[in-house]
């Protein structure tokens, strides 16, 4: 049984770390190479760096700060925002990223996908979809949630899964900042669709939330920012309770 891991998430604007809910309203929290150290010493077993409004100020992601990111920590290392070509993505790599995630490019140019997939292996390529259900229907945005497509969650994950993404992140931006748990039903059924890794995202606000998304959600790794910024769940916590749920786990 493949273990589950645990993700911080860093959304950073204007170089610091910032949370919102349902992806508005955002407050500061705090410095993202120190955040990143504490989750790398703690035992986060991944950190993923998105820099929410590069695709909205039409720049590339903070290279500096990603390689100062890099620097500092010894885990897996993802970083969304701003990519839109395998030059973006040469250049992150070449500043310590291990994985990219992209969002809007990909719905875009979905041909980005393979692109990635065949220079780099899949196991880089990381295709994040922000989603909220609207007349029933889970409906893919774009642009940090701020362009709804007319794209299923669904149908789009199966797209992505065969050009070869390694990893799909999902985030319901319904959940998102709520801490009234996960998209659990939707995961489920994501996890169903396609056979590569689901990432869980969005609505983090206790331990048991983390629990019912890896039982009931069937995800492969829950991912979260607020409680693991404003301290309020410690990862070690965290994963000692998932264990006594009998979820794997790497301590």
């Amino acid at each position: 049984m493949l273990t589950k891991r645990i993700i911080p998430c860093l959304d950073i604007k204007n170089g610091r770390t910032v949370k919102g809910v349902n992806f508005v309203d955002l407050r500061d929290a705090g410095d993202p190479v120190e955040l990143a150290k504490i989750y790398s010493d703690e035992g986060a077993d991944e950190l993923v760096f998105l820099d929410i409004s590069a695709t909205e100020e039409r720049r590339k992601t903070l290279i500096d700060l990603v390689r100062k990111v890099a620097s500092t920590i010894n885990i897996p290392f993802t970083v969304g925002g701003g990519i839109s070509s395998v030059e973006d993505v040469e250049i992150l790599l070449q500043n310590g990223a291990d994985k990219v995630s992209i969002n809007s490019s990909a719905v875009k140019n979905p041909q980005l996908i393979n692109d990635l997939a065949q220079k780099f292996g899949s196991q880089c390529v990381v295709v994040a979809i922000d989603a909220k259900q609207i007349d029933g229907q889970w409906i893919v945005h774009l642009v940090g949630g701020k362009v709804p497509t007319e794209l299923n969650l669904f149908d789009w994950a199966k797209e992505v899964a065969q050009r070869g993404a390694g990893e799909i992140l999902f985030t319901s931006m319904d959940n998102d900042g709520t801490k009234n748990g996960f998209a659990n039903e939707a995961l489920a059924r994501l996890s169903e669709l396609v056979n590569i890794p689901i990432i869980a995202s969005g609505g983090a606000g206790n331990i048991q939330h983390f629990v019912d998304t890896f039982l009931e959600g069937k995800a492969d790794a829950a991912l979260a920012a607020s409680v693991f910024h404003f301290k309020e769940i410690e990862i070690k916590t965290l994963k000692k309770e998932l264990k006594n749920n009998n979820i794997e786990v790497r301590i």
